[in-house]
């Protein structure tokens, strides 16, 4: 089914090493915004790009719903505003499409369920860390967190360039780190 307006596609993967290709693989797309990041929050570049970019008539794909949001009201709330503006969007893995004023009680019962379910999927992940967390630190482990993405010597390149006024973009694509640890490497600085 091709509308009047643009198909535009957004994908998400969790970090910067997964590959994105799979998920709209087949499916011709007249743009596509991927952002690299968690599906925490909405607080995406990408993600506000595409929804800021959508016009009436457009129609809006994301490979499954928890690419686009692990928390419902998020994911109901992006779906609303989309389908205000005469976007539809359209979720191939659930085989789900929302259009404004075509409203079908079936596909919102799905919808609304299918999003409870990845809310609580990002929940029982979180639950899981904690209490691997809690079991490290009860055997005496010293839980120190992640690995630092990068090592002294590059913090402090990245720092030097960053003072020069370099792109902050191009120094997390350079150094292959997303934005969001960029800054808090910044930040470090400050």
């Amino acid at each position: 089914m091709k509308t009047i307006g643009q198909t535009i596609g957004y994908i998400r993967v969790s970090s910067l090493d997964q590959n994105t290709e799979r998920q709209l693989d087949g499916i011709e797309l007249d743009q596509v915004f991927t952002d690299k990041a968690s599906g925490k929050d909405t607080d995406r570049p990408q993600l506000q790009a595409a929804v800021k970019h959508a016009r009436a008539g457009d129609t809006f794909v994301i490979h499954s719903m928890d690419r686009l949001a692990r928390n419902s009201e998020d994911m109901q709330r992006i779906v609303r505003e989309l389908k205000a503006k005469g976007v539809t969007v359209q979720f191939i893995k659930e085989k789900l499409a929302f259009s404004a004023g075509t409203d079908n009680p079936m596909d919102e019962l799905m919808f609304s369920m299918l999003a409870a379910f990845a809310q609580f999927e990002r929940s029982l992940i979180r639950e899981r860390q904690r209490e691997g967390i809690a079991i490290a630190k009860a055997k005496g482990d010293v839980y120190v967190g992640r690995k630092p993405a990068l090592n002294a010597e590059q913090v402090a390149d990245l720092q030097a360039k960053a003072a020069t006024g370099a792109k902050k973009t191009a120094l997390a694509k350079e150094f292959g780190i997303s934005r969001e640890t960029l800054y808090q490497y910044l930040r470090q600085a400050a």
